[in-house]
């Protein structure tokens, strides 16, 4: 045995080398693409060279491909990529519905070429066979829309329709106009395809990524554009309704968790869950096992099977639900499993259809839901009443409002099984309101000779409930307006009327920053005690303050600062929001660099001015402005100097112009400008000439003196074109021929240069 005790302190001494000794990195997409969901939770680090196949600008998504295949890279907003770019990626490996990449660093190589896209089919994308992959797919266009991302930046949005299957697809482009003619017509899309999951890594759908609109190609364009489609009644749109689906019936198996005889069934195996539609109506008992076969389906992004059929196994192998956190449940982690959470119960309803219990925990409010059996002539159980404040056990089936957690918690409830699979597990204190109406109900039995008193005590205590319920419901009002479209002034007015009812109509106003009084603010406030507190601002000085008044007389009570502190906090809500709208519609219609329109509004005001000419016969200008050589003063001076060249540019410009005309930049060096008075070609012609002017003088920028110049062209409607986009583009033609020509002035072209 002695002889052997060198040995096995030599193994153990190895082992524990070898235990201590770090992970190698992977160096190779196949090498991450093979590890287990267990192997890459563990944080593996990465270190591999691949080419960049998508990069969202301001995101963290990054794609990248090596040969045929391709991974997800979560990566720094602020990592300027482009498609092509080969990079060196080190990071750590991350589970996820595959392995996928967080990157602690990215090194540009080189730019090279893109890999080749793969022509791909719905079945192949939905197999995830191409998942992370550049590919081509074939495929007509149900919808196209501009939607505002996450970032505050507008996406094109569009629904493919491939094999029968929708693709979700997202072009990262803010260009309105390009959207014209998608409707319906066959294309050609290249991008990064990608799976669509919810919170359990379940696979709910596919979507394509596309770094723009040029990687959109229009194959075959549509039949009729849909506005010149036949007006449908709308009780007879179901006669175009057709739907060709060549879903394939599939079978699961699993134990049931919940059972709603002609509505729904939910099973469970393990870890996995799903949602059963199905009019089944059958006595079926929770806990058995069953099979069960039906058609797999997306509803509301959660997966599905409907038209169940079921077959029951006799075999009963209860579930015992999963103690779970709120937190866990907030990120949809547990969609449709049989779960339990303890909770404090802060109100219950008793509902036709369900019994409803609200519940607490950790912040969180959700609802415990019993519904009914809906049996008809079948007498309702009496409730099972739970005392509020009481804290519980709930079990059920877990059900969320949305299936994507990446945005934020997502809120849930709990589908209960039986009125019993809710337990009190800690009585409320006896500090409540029940025990105090107890408490004065036996007063008001043993104190017959104060019997008249105990009644008013009681009335003023339904009348505070009555008035507190009020308030709350004013409150909840308020608070739908801010989010509405009513205006902040109408909004301010009501906070001080609340304000003034919760303090038995004491006058209350407020004094916006830089703006209106609203409110009622007594004409003359010597004779008054006063109450004010500031609203704050997120950042910056305060928003305005509110006031209150009083009698000098009257006794200062713990309500005022109360009401008062309510009404500051919902009057900088209010105002912070709209701040907000009204930054966000800003941006959307100036440009931030010059602080003039930008393309989008001057197309809507095009658009507005096509149709008010068409009415009224009228006629207007457009003139179209190309700065000469401004490639230059980036090259030569940098990028800021550019900039501050195109804001001087845009302002002298701003100068030449009436009140009426319309100065907007196009993108980089080109500007456009709208006269929607004018009665003659000449009269555009001379504010052309006053633009031209404004390019004599030198350009301070900095510590530079610039000489700048612009190429002008012009058109005139309905002399020159009668839509929009045609308007554009004669006024652009007759600049590009000014550019070209060295013409002075050129009026049967419609265009001025300047030298």
């Amino acid at each position: 045995m002695k002889r052997l005790t060198p040995l096995f302190a030599l193994v153990l001494g190895c082992a524990a080398a070898a235990w201590a000794a770090p992970p190698a990195r992977l160096t190779t997409l196949h090498a991450i693409h093979s590890l287990s969901h267990a192997e890459a939770a563990k944080g593996l680090p990465v270190a591999f060279e691949a080419t960049v196949t998508y990069r969202r600008a301001g995101d963290t998504t990054l794609f990248v491909q090596d040969a045929d295949e391709g991974i997800y890279v979560g990566a720094r907003g602020d990592i300027i990529l482009a498609s092509g770019d080969r990079v060196l990626v080190r990071g750590k490996a991350l589970d996820s519905f595959r392995p996928i990449v967080i990157a602690e660093s990215v090194t540009l190589l080189h730019h090279g070429a893109l890999p080749s896209p793969v022509p791909a089919t719905f079945d192949e994308l939905i197999h995830a066979q191409r998942d992370c992959m550049l590919v081509t797919v074939h495929a007509k266009v149900r919808s196209a829309d501009l939607e505002l991302n996450a970032f505050g930046k507008n996406d094109v949005q569009m629904t493919l329709i491939s094999d029968g299957s929708a693709i979700d697809t997202y072009v990262d482009s803010e260009d309105a106009s390009s959207l014209h003619g998608l409707l319906d017509a066959e294309v050609e899309v290249t991008g990064v395809a990608s799976a669509r999951f919810d919170g359990k890594m379940q696979q709910t759908g596919v979507g394509l990524n596309v770094p723009s609109l040029a990687d959109v190609k229009i194959v075959k364009r549509a039949d009729a554009s849909p506005e010149s489609l036949p007006v449908t009644q709308m009780d007879e749109i179901i006669t175009s309704y057709r739907v060709n689906n060549l879903s394939q019936r599939v079978h699961v198996h699993g134990t049931i968790t919940y059972y709603q005889p002609g509505s729904a069934l939910f099973l469970q195996n393990g870890t996995k869950s799903i949602w059963i539609m199905t009019i089944f109506q059958k006595p079926l008992r929770i806990g058995d096992e069953a099979d069960v076969t039906g058609f797999p389906e997306v509803h509301d992004g959660f997966l599905a099977l409907s038209g169940g059929e079921i077959q029951e196994r006799p075999v009963y192998t209860p579930i015992v639900p999963k103690p779970v956190a709120v937190s866990e449940l907030a990120a949809s982690k547990h969609i449709f499993d049989l779960i339990s959470i303890e909770g404090q119960v802060v109100m219950e309803v008793r509902e036709n259809s369900q019994d409803e219990y609200v519940l607490m925990a950790n912040g969180q409010v959700f609802s415990a839901i019993y519904r009914h059996p809906s049996v008809r002539g079948l007498e309702l159980l009496p409730m099972n009443h739970v005392r509020l404040g009481s804290r519980v056990r709930v079990s059920g089936i877990c059900i969320l409002e949305s299936s994507n957690s990446y945005n934020g918690d997502v809120p849930f409830n709990i589908l209960l099984r039986t009125p019993d699979d809710i337990s009190v597990i800690a009585r409320p204190t006896l500090l409540n309101v029940r025990n105090l109406m107890i408490l004065v109900g036996l007063l008001l039995a043993t104190m017959i000779a104060l019997g008249l008193r105990g009644w008013a005590i009681e009335y003023r205590v339904r009348k505070q409930t009555t008035t507190l319920a009020l308030i709350e419901h004013r409150r909840s009002r308020i608070l739908e307006d801010i989010n509405g479209a009513r205006p902040l002034a109408e909004i301010v007015e009501e906070i001080t009327e609340l304000v003034s009812f919760m303090l038995r109509g004491a006058p209350c106003w407020c004094q916006i920053a830089d703006g209106a009084r609203l409110g009622n603010c007594p004409p003359k406030l010597t004779d008054l005690r006063v109450l004010e507190a500031n609203i704050p601002a997120r950042s910056g000085p305060a928003l305005g303050t509110l006031f209150t008044a009083f009698d000098p007389h009257a006794k200062p009570r713990a309500k005022e600062p109360e009401a008062l502190a309510m009404a500051v906090g919902l009057t900088a809500l209010a105002i912070e929001t709209r701040h907000l709208y009204t930054d966000l519609l800003r941006r959307s219609e100036f440009d931030l660099l010059t602080d003039i329109h930008n393309r989008f509004s001057l197309d809507k005001r095009l658009n507005e001015l096509v149709e008010e000419a068409r009415l009224k016969a009228g006629i207007f200008g457009l003139i179209y402005v190309d700065l000469d050589r401004f490639k230059q003063v980036n090259d030569e001076y940098g990028h800021q100097a550019g900039d501050l060249f195109l804001q001087e540019v845009a302002l002298r410009m701003k100068h030449q112009l009436r009140s009426v005309d319309m100065l907007a930049r196009l993108g980089g060096d080109e500007f456009a400008v709208l006269l929607p008075q004018v009665r003659s070609r000449a009269k555009v012609e001379e504010i052309a000439h006053r633009l031209e002017l404004c390019f004599d003088d030198p350009f301070a920028v900095g510590e530079h003196s610039l000489q700048g110049s612009a190429s002008i062209g012009i058109a005139l409607y309905p002399e020159d074109a009668t839509t929009a986009d045609s308007l554009l583009s004669a006024a652009d033609a007759a600049m590009y021929i000014s550019k070209h020509s060295g013409n002075e002035v050129d009026t049967a072209r419609g265009s001025i240069r300047t030298l």
